[in-house]
Protein backbone atom coordinates (compact mmCIF):
# COMPACT_ATOMS: atom_id res chain seq x y z
CA UNK A 1 0.00 0.00 0.00
CA UNK A 2 1.33 3.02 -0.87
CA UNK A 3 0.87 5.90 1.84
CA UNK A 4 -0.45 9.23 0.23
CA UNK A 5 1.29 12.80 0.03
CA UNK A 6 -0.17 14.88 2.99
CA UNK A 7 2.42 17.87 2.30
CA UNK A 8 3.75 19.70 -0.50
CA UNK A 9 6.72 21.85 -0.64
CA UNK A 10 6.63 24.57 -3.81
CA UNK A 11 9.03 26.79 -5.13
CA UNK A 12 8.01 29.29 -8.06
CA UNK A 13 4.61 27.92 -8.28
CA UNK A 14 5.30 24.68 -8.76
CA UNK A 15 5.49 21.67 -6.02
CA UNK A 16 9.13 20.98 -5.73
CA UNK A 17 9.24 17.83 -3.14
CA UNK A 18 6.31 15.71 -1.59
CA UNK A 19 5.98 14.09 2.11
CA UNK A 20 4.06 10.81 1.91
CA UNK A 21 2.86 9.12 4.68
CA UNK A 22 0.22 7.63 6.97
CA UNK A 23 -2.07 9.36 9.81
CA UNK A 24 -4.66 8.24 12.21
CA UNK A 25 -7.01 10.02 14.80
CA UNK A 26 -8.87 8.10 17.33
CA UNK A 27 -10.87 8.22 20.23
CA UNK A 28 -10.38 6.60 23.75
CA UNK A 29 -12.75 3.29 22.31
CA UNK A 30 -9.74 3.22 19.58
CA UNK A 31 -12.71 4.24 17.24
CA UNK A 32 -11.07 6.14 14.23
CA UNK A 33 -12.35 9.50 13.39
CA UNK A 34 -9.67 9.93 10.36
CA UNK A 35 -7.28 7.13 8.47
CA UNK A 36 -4.96 7.98 5.69
CA UNK A 37 -2.17 5.78 4.91
CA UNK A 38 -1.37 2.17 6.15
CA UNK A 39 -2.04 2.87 10.21
CA UNK A 40 -2.01 -0.68 10.83
CA UNK A 41 1.90 -1.37 9.88
CA UNK A 42 4.27 -1.21 12.24
CA UNK A 43 6.53 1.42 12.95
CA UNK A 44 9.21 2.55 15.17
CA UNK A 45 7.89 5.41 17.44
CA UNK A 46 11.03 6.84 18.81
CA UNK A 47 10.50 9.60 21.09
CA UNK A 48 7.30 10.31 20.26
CA UNK A 49 6.30 7.41 23.32
CA UNK A 50 8.55 8.59 26.18
CA UNK A 51 5.38 10.64 28.37
CA UNK A 52 4.85 6.69 27.99
CA UNK A 53 7.86 5.59 29.46
CA UNK A 54 8.12 8.21 31.50
CA UNK A 55 4.69 6.65 33.26
CA UNK A 56 7.56 4.13 35.76
CA UNK A 57 8.47 7.25 37.21
CA UNK A 58 5.32 8.19 38.49
CA UNK A 59 3.69 4.91 39.58
CA UNK A 60 6.70 3.68 41.19
CA UNK A 61 6.45 6.41 43.85
CA UNK A 62 10.34 7.66 42.82
CA UNK A 63 8.86 10.92 41.56
CA UNK A 64 7.45 12.09 45.03
CA UNK A 65 10.03 10.69 47.18
CA UNK A 66 12.03 13.07 44.88
CA UNK A 67 9.36 15.92 45.11
CA UNK A 68 9.37 16.26 41.41
CA UNK A 69 6.83 18.97 40.08
CA UNK A 70 5.68 19.59 36.23
CA UNK A 71 9.37 20.55 35.31
CA UNK A 72 11.10 17.77 36.43
CA UNK A 73 8.41 15.14 35.00
CA UNK A 74 8.29 17.04 30.95
CA UNK A 75 11.91 16.70 30.98
CA UNK A 76 11.75 12.99 31.86
CA UNK A 77 9.13 12.80 28.92
CA UNK A 78 11.25 15.61 26.72
CA UNK A 79 13.62 15.33 23.81
CA UNK A 80 15.19 18.85 24.89
CA UNK A 81 17.60 21.11 22.90
CA UNK A 82 20.82 20.42 25.19
CA UNK A 83 19.61 24.17 26.82
CA UNK A 84 21.36 25.65 29.79
CA UNK A 85 18.12 24.94 31.74
CA UNK A 86 17.76 21.55 30.56
CA UNK A 87 21.05 20.96 31.21
CA UNK A 88 20.71 22.19 35.22
CA UNK A 89 17.60 20.43 35.76
CA UNK A 90 19.16 17.02 34.84
CA UNK A 91 21.93 17.95 37.23
CA UNK A 92 19.51 18.24 39.64
CA UNK A 93 17.22 15.30 38.96
CA UNK A 94 20.27 13.14 39.25
CA UNK A 95 21.89 14.74 42.27
CA UNK A 96 18.51 13.79 44.11
CA UNK A 97 19.84 10.28 44.36
CA UNK A 98 23.11 10.53 44.57
CA UNK A 99 23.65 10.07 40.58
CA UNK A 100 25.52 12.30 38.36
CA UNK A 101 26.42 12.75 34.88
CA UNK A 102 28.73 9.20 34.88
CA UNK A 103 25.55 7.04 35.56
CA UNK A 104 24.38 7.79 32.33
CA UNK A 105 24.22 5.37 29.38
CA UNK A 106 22.87 7.89 27.06
CA UNK A 107 25.94 9.05 25.22
CA UNK A 108 27.52 12.47 24.47
CA UNK A 109 25.49 14.33 22.14
CA UNK A 110 25.83 18.07 21.39
CA UNK A 111 23.29 20.44 21.70
CA UNK A 112 20.98 20.74 19.39
CA UNK A 113 20.40 24.59 18.96
CA UNK A 114 23.20 25.45 16.71
CA UNK A 115 23.44 28.88 19.05
CA UNK A 116 23.92 26.98 22.07
CA UNK A 117 26.44 24.94 21.02
CA UNK A 118 28.81 27.41 19.54
CA UNK A 119 28.08 29.00 23.24
CA UNK A 120 29.84 26.02 24.77
CA UNK A 121 32.10 25.93 22.64
CA UNK A 122 33.02 29.20 23.19
CA UNK A 123 33.76 28.45 26.57
CA UNK A 124 36.12 25.71 26.04
CA UNK A 125 34.07 22.90 27.32
CA UNK A 126 32.64 19.72 25.65
CA UNK A 127 29.29 18.30 24.83
CA UNK A 128 28.36 15.69 27.82
CA UNK A 129 26.04 13.63 27.99
CA UNK A 130 24.09 15.76 29.53
CA UNK A 131 23.44 17.58 26.77
CA UNK A 132 21.58 14.53 24.71
CA UNK A 133 17.89 15.26 24.06
CA UNK A 134 17.18 12.02 26.19
CA UNK A 135 19.24 12.66 29.59
CA UNK A 136 16.06 13.70 30.78
CA UNK A 137 14.23 10.53 30.13
CA UNK A 138 17.41 8.66 31.04
CA UNK A 139 17.31 10.17 34.51
CA UNK A 140 13.75 9.23 34.81
CA UNK A 141 15.19 5.66 35.19
CA UNK A 142 17.52 6.34 36.76
CA UNK A 143 15.87 7.98 39.46
CA UNK A 144 13.23 5.33 38.98
CA UNK A 145 15.85 2.69 39.68
CA UNK A 146 17.30 4.48 42.98
CA UNK A 147 14.12 4.45 44.13
CA UNK A 148 13.11 0.61 44.57
CA UNK A 149 16.99 -0.67 44.68
CA UNK A 150 17.62 -1.68 41.92
CA UNK A 151 21.19 -1.03 40.23
CA UNK A 152 20.86 1.32 37.34
CA UNK A 153 23.65 -0.07 35.47
CA UNK A 154 22.87 -1.47 32.29
CA UNK A 155 19.19 0.33 32.36
CA UNK A 156 19.82 0.92 28.52
CA UNK A 157 19.86 -3.11 27.62
CA UNK A 158 16.61 -5.28 27.16
CA UNK A 159 15.69 -7.57 30.33
CA UNK A 160 17.13 -4.89 32.79
CA UNK A 161 14.63 -4.95 35.31
CA UNK A 162 13.60 -1.05 34.41
CA UNK A 163 13.02 -1.77 30.70
CA UNK A 164 11.03 -4.45 31.97
CA UNK A 165 8.45 -2.65 33.93
CA UNK A 166 8.39 0.23 30.60
CA UNK A 167 7.55 -2.90 28.48
CA UNK A 168 4.40 -3.95 30.52
CA UNK A 169 3.22 -0.15 30.61
CA UNK A 170 3.75 0.25 27.00
CA UNK A 171 2.14 -3.32 26.52
CA UNK A 172 -0.82 -2.27 28.75
CA UNK A 173 -1.28 1.08 26.90
CA UNK A 174 -1.34 0.11 23.30
CA UNK A 175 -2.26 -3.15 23.76
CA UNK A 176 0.45 -4.59 21.54
CA UNK A 177 3.05 -7.30 21.99
CA UNK A 178 6.08 -5.85 23.27
CA UNK A 179 9.03 -8.51 22.66
CA UNK A 180 12.57 -9.48 21.03
CA UNK A 181 10.96 -10.07 17.61
CA UNK A 182 9.90 -6.31 17.60
CA UNK A 183 12.51 -4.65 19.34
CA UNK A 184 15.23 -2.32 17.72
CA UNK A 185 17.50 0.04 19.48
CA UNK A 186 17.06 3.52 19.64
CA UNK A 187 19.32 6.40 18.83
CA UNK A 188 19.76 6.76 22.96
CA UNK A 189 20.53 3.01 23.09
CA UNK A 190 17.24 1.72 24.96
CA UNK A 191 15.24 -0.24 23.09
CA UNK A 192 11.93 1.07 20.55
CA UNK A 193 9.68 -1.33 19.81
CA UNK A 194 7.85 -1.54 16.17
CA UNK A 195 3.65 -1.10 16.71
CA UNK A 196 1.14 0.37 14.81
CA UNK A 197 0.38 3.64 14.34
CA UNK A 198 -3.04 2.76 15.53
CA UNK A 199 -2.16 1.49 18.49
CA UNK A 200 -0.15 4.28 19.58
CA UNK A 201 -2.99 6.86 18.90
CA UNK A 202 -5.18 4.57 21.67
CA UNK A 203 -2.51 4.47 23.78
CA UNK A 204 -2.06 7.97 24.19
CA UNK A 205 -6.22 8.62 24.41
CA UNK A 206 -6.28 6.18 26.89
CA UNK A 207 -4.00 8.53 28.73
CA UNK A 208 -5.21 11.47 28.62
CA UNK A 209 -9.09 10.05 29.27
CA UNK A 210 -7.77 6.97 31.94
CA UNK A 211 -10.63 5.65 29.75
CA UNK A 212 -9.51 1.38 30.44
CA UNK A 213 -7.18 2.04 32.54
CA UNK A 214 -6.98 1.41 36.51
CA UNK A 215 -7.77 4.62 37.94
CA UNK A 216 -3.69 4.78 39.60
CA UNK A 217 -2.68 4.15 36.01
CA UNK A 218 -5.00 6.94 34.85
CA UNK A 219 -4.12 8.95 37.61
CA UNK A 220 -0.04 8.81 36.84
CA UNK A 221 -1.04 9.60 33.15
CA UNK A 222 -2.84 12.34 33.66
CA UNK A 223 0.05 13.96 35.56
CA UNK A 224 2.39 13.53 32.97
CA UNK A 225 0.39 14.78 30.55
CA UNK A 226 -0.65 17.86 32.43
CA UNK A 227 3.15 18.11 33.26
CA UNK A 228 4.08 18.17 29.80
CA UNK A 229 1.05 20.84 28.77
CA UNK A 230 2.14 23.14 31.71
CA UNK A 231 5.72 23.00 30.48
CA UNK A 232 6.01 22.64 26.99
CA UNK A 233 10.01 24.44 27.17
CA UNK A 234 11.09 21.37 29.37
CA UNK A 235 9.64 19.05 26.46
CA UNK A 236 11.83 20.68 23.97
CA UNK A 237 13.31 23.85 23.90
CA UNK A 238 12.98 27.14 22.25
CA UNK A 239 11.42 26.97 18.77
CA UNK A 240 10.80 23.32 18.50
CA UNK A 241 7.78 22.45 16.92
CA UNK A 242 6.29 20.32 20.16
CA UNK A 243 7.22 23.46 22.48
CA UNK A 244 5.11 25.76 19.82
CA UNK A 245 2.49 23.44 19.57
CA UNK A 246 1.80 23.24 23.35
CA UNK A 247 2.23 26.89 23.64
CA UNK A 248 0.07 27.73 20.89
CA UNK A 249 -3.16 26.26 22.75
CA UNK A 250 -2.38 26.13 26.68
CA UNK A 251 -3.26 23.32 28.35
CA UNK A 252 -5.30 21.86 25.21
CA UNK A 253 -2.48 20.05 23.92
CA UNK A 254 0.24 17.81 24.52
CA UNK A 255 2.71 17.11 21.43
CA UNK A 256 5.81 14.84 20.87
CA UNK A 257 7.89 14.02 17.97
CA UNK A 258 10.05 10.96 17.49
CA UNK A 259 13.16 10.66 15.24
CA UNK A 260 12.08 9.51 11.72
CA UNK A 261 9.00 11.66 10.85
CA UNK A 262 6.65 10.14 14.20
CA UNK A 263 4.63 12.67 15.88
CA UNK A 264 2.17 11.47 18.40
CA UNK A 265 -0.42 14.05 19.61
CA UNK A 266 -3.62 14.37 21.95
CA UNK A 267 -6.23 16.15 22.96
CA UNK A 268 -7.20 16.21 26.35
CA UNK A 269 -10.55 18.19 26.41
CA UNK A 270 -11.55 16.25 23.37
CA UNK A 271 -10.53 12.78 24.19
CA UNK A 272 -8.87 12.23 20.59
CA UNK A 273 -4.83 11.41 19.99
CA UNK A 274 -3.18 11.50 17.01
CA UNK A 275 -0.43 9.22 15.48
CA UNK A 276 1.90 10.11 12.03
CA UNK A 277 4.57 9.14 10.11
CA UNK A 278 6.12 11.11 7.31
CA UNK A 279 7.36 7.97 4.87
CA UNK A 280 10.73 9.79 4.40
CA UNK A 281 11.36 10.73 8.15
CA UNK A 282 11.15 14.37 7.55
CA UNK A 283 10.17 16.45 10.11
CA UNK A 284 9.32 19.35 8.11
CA UNK A 285 6.86 16.90 6.71
CA UNK A 286 5.85 15.82 9.77
CA UNK A 287 5.58 19.04 11.84
CA UNK A 288 3.09 20.15 9.03
CA UNK A 289 1.17 17.03 9.40
CA UNK A 290 0.56 17.34 12.83
CA UNK A 291 -0.39 21.23 13.23
CA UNK A 292 -3.06 20.35 10.38
CA UNK A 293 -4.58 17.51 12.19
CA UNK A 294 -4.58 19.59 15.04
CA UNK A 295 -6.21 22.49 13.35
CA UNK A 296 -8.43 20.14 12.12
CA UNK A 297 -10.10 18.35 15.64
CA UNK A 298 -9.31 20.61 18.57
CA UNK A 299 -12.80 22.25 19.44
CA UNK A 300 -11.42 25.96 19.85
CA UNK A 301 -11.89 29.74 18.78
CA UNK A 302 -10.68 30.85 15.44
CA UNK A 303 -7.40 32.33 16.99
CA UNK A 304 -6.14 28.93 18.00
CA UNK A 305 -7.34 27.39 14.62
CA UNK A 306 -5.55 29.83 12.60
CA UNK A 307 -2.21 30.28 14.99
CA UNK A 308 -2.02 26.37 14.07
CA UNK A 309 -3.01 26.66 10.53
CA UNK A 310 0.08 28.73 9.81
CA UNK A 311 2.02 26.05 11.56
CA UNK A 312 0.92 23.66 9.07
CA UNK A 313 1.06 25.91 6.03
CA UNK A 314 3.54 28.03 6.20
CA UNK A 315 5.94 30.51 3.52
CA UNK A 316 9.79 29.51 3.18
CA UNK A 317 12.20 31.70 2.44
CA UNK A 318 15.97 32.15 2.12
CA UNK A 319 18.71 33.76 3.65
CA UNK A 320 17.93 37.49 2.32
CA UNK A 321 14.57 36.71 3.46
CA UNK A 322 12.91 36.59 0.20
CA UNK A 323 9.93 34.09 0.18
CA UNK A 324 10.47 31.00 -2.11
CA UNK A 325 7.84 29.02 -1.81
CA UNK A 326 5.82 27.21 0.79
CA UNK A 327 5.27 23.65 2.90
CA UNK A 328 1.60 23.16 2.36
CA UNK A 329 -1.15 20.26 3.28
CA UNK A 330 -2.40 18.49 0.28
CA UNK A 331 -6.04 18.17 0.01
CA UNK A 332 -6.18 14.16 2.32
CA UNK A 333 -5.20 16.84 4.75
CA UNK A 334 -7.34 19.91 4.19
CA UNK A 335 -8.35 22.32 6.92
Amino acid sequence: MSNPVLVEVTRGGRVESRHRGAAIVVDASGDKLLALGDTDAPIYPRSAVKAMQTMVLVESGAADSLDFGDRELALASSSHSGEPAHVELVTDMLARVGRDETTLECGCQWPSRLKVSIALARTGESATQLHNNCSGKHTGFICTACHLGIDPAGYIRYGHEIQDMIRGVMADLTGDHLGVDNCATDGCSIPTYAVPLASLAHGFAKMVTGSGLPSSRAAAADRIISACMAEPYFVAGEGRACTRLMQTAPGRIFAKTGAEGVFCAALPQEGLAIALKCDDGNARGADAMVAGLLTRFIDAGDDIKDALAQQANRPLKNWNGLETGNVQLTAALAI
